[in-house]
């Protein structure tokens, strides 16, 4: 479907609601484009939606906001505690090079296809942000660990907690391989390979590739710190079995030996 806005300056604001939206029964009247899902606003802008749980929105008012949130309304577990934020001035120029400039990314036009792809990179970065604060609590865990295994030569926490914790790093994982697909290119340039070079101009500004390269490696250092972790206290526990096996037969043997010289009479 043809679209475009009359507006030549607008602002972009992507929302990270939660870790999923059902977007399966959007209403057709309200759709402009279904891969990624674009939907049109009652005060003339847009929002493009995706099913990880982001919703981009171009020039929406609060009310507009407002009302989409109530309509994307999430159960509580897949709610976000404090919604990830990102915004972005977009102004539109034919006559300037497509590009970040002076704190705004300037686009030739304000084309669905144009719109949707920076609605791609916008919800890739606020995925990653979200998870790079997330990582960033647990990679601080790590050092005071390392010091403590170090001084003392032992660690502390029992080895569900660590077990938990491992299992949050493959959800994350999931969800930004899964779902996000945060290093896949867009679909969207399946049907519009003219915008490769704008895709590709996206992900550099954004850093969308490097970003998830720091990320992939502080997830894999984290895990392996976790898995080290069980694996020494799994030792220690076998180690400390081993030993209540050892005391046990040196009991029954003391007995044995009680019953034998005890009852014997010289």
């Amino acid at each position: 479907m043809e679209y475009a806005f009359t507006s030549r300056a607008f602002r972009a604001r992507a929302l990270l609601l939660g870790t999923r939206l059902d977007l399966r029964n959007w209403p057709e009247a309200e759709t402009l484009a279904r891969a990624p899902l674009t939907t049109k606003l009652g005060g003339g802008g847009l929002a493009v939606l995706f099913r990880y749980g982001v919703a981009v929105l171009f020039a929406a008012s609060p009310e507009d906001e407002r009302d989409l949130r109530a309509r994307l309304a999430l159960p509580d577990e897949q709610r976000a505690r404090s919604p990830e934020v990102e915004e972005l001035e977009v102004r539109v120029d034919a006559s300037r090079p497509e590009g970040l400039q002076e704190g705004a990314l300037v686009l030739q036009s304000a084309s669905l296809e144009r719109l949707q792809l920076v609605a791609e990179a916008l919800s890739k970065s606020v995925v990653l942000a979200h998870y790079e604060a997330r990582l960033a609590a647990d990679f601080d865990r790590i050092e005071p660990l390392a010091l403590t295994l170090e001084r003392e030569g032992r660690i502390g926490g029992r080895t569900r907690e660590h077990l938990k914790r491992i299992g949050a790093l493959l959800l994350i994982e999931s969800r930004m391989v899964g779902r996000a697909e945060v290093g896949d290119k867009p679909e969207l340039l399946w049907d519009h390979p003219r915008l490769e070079g704008l895709n590709a101009l996206l992900e550099d500004e954004f850093e969308i590739r490097e970003r998830l390269a720091a990320l992939d490696r502080k997830l894999e250092l984290i895990a392996r710190t976790e898995r080290t972790l069980v694996d020494l206290m799994g030792a220690r526990h076998a180690l400390r079995v081993e030993w209540y096996i050892v005391a046990l037969i040196a009991f029954e043997i003391a007995l044995t030996l009680y019953d034998m010289w005890g009852g014997w009479v010289p």
